[in-house]
Parts: C-alpha cells; sequence; structure tokens
C-alpha cells in the first residue's frame, strides 16, 4: 500500500541513483537500500541455515519426510511409512518441499532442514518488498531486520515444523491483497485467495485465521463500490474454500483401501482431521469433537493461553520484544490517519498489520494450549508495525522541525515526541523481558546507553543540532531495539539453547524445556540410527521372510527412529498417539495370517489398545539380548509367526 506524502520514506531522498535495467529497485531507491538489504539476507541465511547438518528434525515429521521421499503414496497422502498404512496427523502439504529436498539430496539431515531455511529467507525478503510498497525503504529495513532477529523465528527455520511454510505463505498472501487494494485489479485479490489456500494446506484452520482481516482492509480501502468490492471478496471466498479443501476432497473421494488411514480420526475421515483433531478440540473440552481421537497431551497441556500469553516467561522473550511498539504504532496509524479518505492506504496497512496480530492474539489466548514457536506466524505483523511506526513517528518527528511557519508547527502537537517515546518504551520492554532470567544481562547496560544515546539526542534537538547527530541519535535507538532480541536469536544457534526437537526454542527457556525428562530431545537425523536401532534393524532384516512390513509397532514413539534410519514399510499402530484405532485386532491378525507381518514392537509407554492385546496373546515374546545388547525394559519384541490363527 503505496506510502502517502505525510507519511515520508525517511532518507529516501538523499543519493537516489536510477535503477538499472534489471535492478528491480523503483527509482526513488536511495543508495544505501540495496547493500543493506542483502547485508539483512545475509543475516538471515547465516541464522537459519547454521548447523543444518546437525539440525533439530521433529522425529514425527522426519520419519514421514524420509517414507514421502520414497513413495508417491506416501508423498501425496503423507503416509507415515513407505507402504502408507497409516497417515501423519497433519495434511502433507508443509512436507512435500521437504520430501523433494530429501529425493533430490538423499537421506540427509541438512536435505530435510534445507526447505524452510529457504522458506525463512524468502519471508524475510517479501515482508521487505510489501513494507516498502507502503511505508518506504526506511520501514522496510527495519522490518526485515526484526523479522530475522526474532528468537523464535531463528529457532524455527531450521527444523521441520509447518510454521515456517505457513507464514511465509501467509505473506505473500498479505502482498497480493495489499496489490489488490492499491491498483483495484482482480488478478491479486484472486492470487491472495490461492496463497491463503496453500497455506491451509500447511496448518489447516490457523491459515484461514486472517481471512476476516483481510476482508475488513478490502472493503475499507479498495476502490469501487461497495457492492462491486462485496462481490470481489465472494469470489476470493470461494477461491480459498476450493484451493484449502482440495485435498481433503480428494482423500474423500479416494477410496480407503487405495489410501492411508488417515491418523488423528476415528472415522479415517479426512474432515474429521482437520475438523475435529486438529480443529474443534483444540478449543473445548471435548478432546474426541467431530470424530477426532484423543490428542496428545503435548500438544493439549503446553500452557502457554489465556490473555498474558504473549507476555510469559516462556513466549515473551520469543517473539514480543516489539510487541508494545507495534501496538503503539497500530494505535497511532490508526488514530492519525482517521480524517483520511476511505481508500487511505497508510491507514489500510496498518489495520492489516494490527488485525493480524489482533486475531491471532485473541485465538491462542482461547485454545487449550500452545507451542512457542505458533507465535511465529505473528511475528511479520510485529516487524511490519515496528518498521511502519518507526516510519511513522520519523516523518512526524521531521516535519516537526522542517522550515515553515509556528501556526503550522504548533498543528502538528506533540506528534515528534512518539518516536523518542517509542524507543524508549521499547528498550524498557527489553529489560522487562529479559529481566526473569537474565540471560543476556550482560547486554542489557548496551541497550540501556545506546537508548539513552537514542533518546536523548532526539529529544533535545535544537535548531543548531545536525543533521547527522540526528542520523547517530536514531541509529542508536534503533540499535538499542535490537541488541536484546538478537541476543537470544544467536543463542538459539547453540543446540543447549534451541529447545527440544518438538519444540524448538531459544534461550533459557529452550534449554529448560531441553533438560525436561518428558521432553527428553532425540536429535537424531536422517540415516543416524543409534546402537540399539542398529541392532534392532539388522535382527529385523536378517528374519525377515518376505513379509510386506518390516514389524508393527505401538504408536509412532517406537517407529520414528527406525523410519529416519531405513525407508522400510512398517505398520504403525494407533498412529501418532496410540490412539487412533488402526489397524484393528481382525486386520492385524489378517497380515499375519497372509504372511504380510511377522515381528510387532510393543512399549510400556503407550495406551492399550485391542491390536496391542492381540500381540501379547497370540505372539510370542523374543529375549531383549537376541536383538539388542542393552535393553532398557521399555521395549518388547514380539515374533508373531508361530500364533493361532
Amino acid at each position: 500500500m503505496t506510502a502517502t506524502p505525510t507519511v515520508r520514506p525517511t532518507g529516501s531522498h538523499r543519493g537516489r541513483r536510477q535503477p538499472g535495467p534489471r535492478s528491480g529497485l523503483p527509482e526513488d531507491a536511495p543508495r544505501w537500500e540495496r547493500p543493506a538489504l542483502a547485508a539483512v539476507l545475509v543475516v538471515a541465511t547465516v541464522l537459519y541455515s547454521w548447523g543444518i547438518g546437525h539440525a533439530a528434525l521433529h522425529p514425527f515429521y522426519g520419519a514421514a519426510i524420509r517414507s514421502m521421499a520414497d513413495s508417491w503414496r506416501a508423498f501425496f497422502f503423507g503416509g507415515l511409512d513407505a507402504s502408507g498404512s497409516i497417515s501423519i496427523d497433519k495434511l502433507p502439504g508443509a512436507f512435500w518441499p521437504d520430501a523433494v529436498s530429501v529425493w533430490l539430496f538423499g537421506p540427509q539431515t541438512w536435505a530435510a532442514a534445507l526447505p524452510q531455511v529457504v522458506e525463512g529467507v524468502l519471508t524475510v525478503w517479501l515482508l521487505h518488498r510489501i513494507v516498502r510498497a507502503w511505508a518506504g525503504p526506511f520501514a522496510a529495513l527495519i522490518a526485515a531486520l526484526t523479522l530475522t532477529l526474532t528468537p523464535v523465528t531463528v529457532a524455527l527455520n531450521r527444523a521441520t515444523i509447518p510454521d515456517t511454510a505457513l507464514t511465509l505463505l501467509l505473506v505473500a498472501a498479505a502482498g497480493a491483497l495489499q496489490k489488490a487494494v492499491r491498483t483495484e485489479r482482480l488478478l491479486p485479490l484472486i492470487t491472495c485467495g490461492i496463497w491463503v489456500g496453500l497455506a491451509f494446506q500447511t496448518k489447516m484452520l490457523q491459515a484461514w485465521l486472517v481471512l476476516p482481516v483481510f476482508a475488513v482492509v478490502y472493503q475499507l480501502a479498495a476502490p469501487g463500490t461497495r457492492l462491486n468490492r462485496a462481490l470481489r471478496l465472494l469470489l476470493a471466498g470461494a477461491v480459498v474454500l476450493a484451493v484449502s479443501c482440495s485435498w481433503i476432497l480428494i482423500a474423500w473421494a479416494t477410496p480407503a483401501a487405495s489410501r492411508p488411514y488417515l491418523d488423528g480420526t476415528s472415522d479415517n475421515n479426512p474432515f474429521a482431521l482437520v475438523f475435529g483433531y486438529n480443529g474443534l478440540s483444540r478449543f473445548s473440552s471435548d478432546s474426541t469433537a467431530f470424530g477426532a481421537v484423543a490428542g496428545t497431551a503435548a500438544s493439549r497441556t503446553t500452557g502457554n493461553t489465556g490473555w498474558d500469553m504473549l507476555i510469559n516467561h516462556t513466549v515473551g522473550p520469543q517473539v514480543a520484544w516489539f510487541l508494545p511498539l507495534a501496538v503503539l504504532a497500530a494505535v497511532l496509524g490508526f488514530v492519525w490517519r482517521a480524517g483520511q479518505p476511505r481508500t487511505d492506504l497508510p491507514r489500510a496497512g496498518f489495520v492489516l498489520w494490527g488485525g493480524w496480530l489482533a486475531v491471532h492474539t485473541m485465538v491462542f489466548s482461547a485454545s487449550n494450549g500452545n507451542h512457542a514457536y505458533y507465535t511465529a506466524v505473528i511475528a511479520p505483523a510485529l516487524a511490519a508495525l515496528a518498521g511502519g511506526g518507526l516510519a511513522l513517528f520519523r516523518s512526524e518527528y521531521e516535519a516537526k522541525y522542517e522550515p515553515k511557519p509556528e501556526a503550522e508547527r504548533e498543528a502538528g502537537g506533540r506528534r515528534h515526541l512518539a518516536l523518542p517515546a517509542g524507543i524508549a518504551l521499547t528498550a524498557v520492554w527489553a529489560l522487562v523481558l529479559d529481566w526473569p532470567t537474565r540471560f543476556v544481562s550482560w547486554l542489557l547496560p548496551v541497550v540501556v546507553m545506546l537508548a539513552l544515546c537514542g533518546v536523548v539526542g532526539l529529544w533535545s534537538r535544537g535548531p543548531r543540532t545536525s543533521p547527522r547527530m540526528i542520523q547517530a541519535a536514531l541509529a542508536a535507538g534503533i540499535a538499542a531495539t535490537l541488541v536484546a532480541p538478537a541476543g537470544w536469536a544467536v543463542s538459539g544457534l547453540n543446540p543447549l539453547y534451541a529447545g527440544a526437537a518438538t519444540s524448538p526454542m531459544a534461550g533459557p527457556v529452550g534449554k529448560s524445556y531441553y533438560e525436561h525428562p518428558r521432553h527428553a530431545p532425540r536429535r537424531r537425523g536422517l540415516g543416524r540410527p543409534n546402537a540399539r536401532d542398529t541392532a534392532l534393524l539388522d535382527y529385523l532384516t536378517t528374519h525377515r521372510h518376505g513379509e510386506k512390513y518390516l514389524l508393527a509397532t505401538q504408536a509412532a514413539y517406537t517407529a520414528e527412529p527406525l523410519l529416519r534410519a531405513e525407508s522400510e514399510p512398517i505398520l504403525v499402530m494407533g498412529g501418532f498417539t496410540g490412539s487412533t484405532p488402526f489397524p484393528t485386532a481382525q486386520q492385524l491378525g489378517s497380515l499375519v495370517a497372509t504372511h504380510q507381518l511377522r515381528y510387532a514392537l510393543l512399549t510400556t509407554q503407550r495406551p492399550t489398545t485391542p491390536a496391542t492385546t492381540w500381540v501379547k496373546s497370540h505372539c510370542t515374546h523374543i529375549r531383549p539380548t537376541a536383538y539388542a545388547r542393552h535393553a532398557d525394559g521399555s521395549f518388547a519384541l514380539y515374533d508373531c509367526s508361530n500364533s493361532q490363527r
């Protein structure tokens, strides 16, 4: 949304140069913009790709990625094993790039993590492009740098979790909406709907949270009659629905025997997977709503809910460093533009990003619980508001001191004070967020010193103050806002401060999660089994005589390390939670009777099901010393070849 003269693109009028035919920059691009953007993208690439050869692959999704890379059936339907007997408990869209990467480069840990790095860097670049069109190059640079240094973004963009792809696609959708509002063209609005539909393929209903905000922004600011805008929104909504539900409808129309059983459902229904297990069950006391099976304790009792969710000691340091500045920018950006025409584009931008932040905050607060990395989706909104807000405050600050009649200077009131106030507020908030852990306490004096230099320098501006002194004060103030989150972000490069593979977080909260016995991480990548799993795989391979499945396991917990080590058909009984009713005892007996299955691996850490009861009553327990040198008693291998049929 192109800035009007009221929101001056600070610094863009000095040192301009005409772009070359392939520069890709607007005609008013300042000289510093290209090298500054390049530097930010380099920083983002380094932060996100550092050590991806030992990236913390999510054990469940990492296993599925390897299987999807070796089987078209598993690839399209998100099969957990190469045979595609049961799916993962999410839609597979977010993992398609990962599977393609593993297919191209082989079962390497870095190959599975590489798409997340690319998606993260693309998100930074795209946000810069969008914010530049809305509020100018200064705002765009601040937004890109803020997003790059958001701690949860650094931790998440080196993990195989869907939120990275979700964030990229929603930012792309916001850019398309912005273009639709600015140009009054229909195609960008349709493109926005396509991006949201594709985002649905990565994280399902969460992708739709932006739709009310997008609709309000379009109705508020787009040119044309009210009826015309409404009709266009209906058309774009139909596109969103069609693209979003495409995979669901294909899975629903495919015979059950020709696709995997859909994990997380009690009736093998794709609508239950999306709207039940990953939908209603997360916002009600009924964990089996709409055909869902009971969810895992990890995803339903993580806490991080309620109205203080974004500022608690776990989530706050991950994402909320610019929250006060973002709220201040959204409020003042809307209020100060209240007298402008309906189609005022700068105001529409504040509504867009402020609404994005508000809706996600409300939904997260009302859910049963959230992992800290869920909040990565609001990082672009916080970054855009921080950049757009500082640009707006700077324009008002410079307008105050422009040569003009006294009456015109007084008309602006005290708006010029928003710039030093915003910097001071952000610096103080950094001290508040870090205070419970004092993790970057050695950086806090730097924050205070830079903030004082910036605020005092801006506040005490006089007629004889040189422009260079003002620029230095502004640079010091902006640096003060970035130092503390940068310290937390860089800490995530150390595996000790990156959280568990199932819940990436930066800083000491990541370390405490990592060290908790319930969340013991298994940081083994693709093709890297430990000694116990190697011995078990050797035993099963040696004693396999043409069976379809290498073995059956009780829940994904027991299958994950084996699937990451070797892409073999493994029957995962009970799916992710161990509670999904697949296979039934009758189906299991039939597989054994037809010599498609011989071995079963059970664990005491998952609930008993009819299938596991059948194994215990029909199969022979194998002594652990036959397949493992060191057995801890948590697993038991059974041979079903001599079962009563």
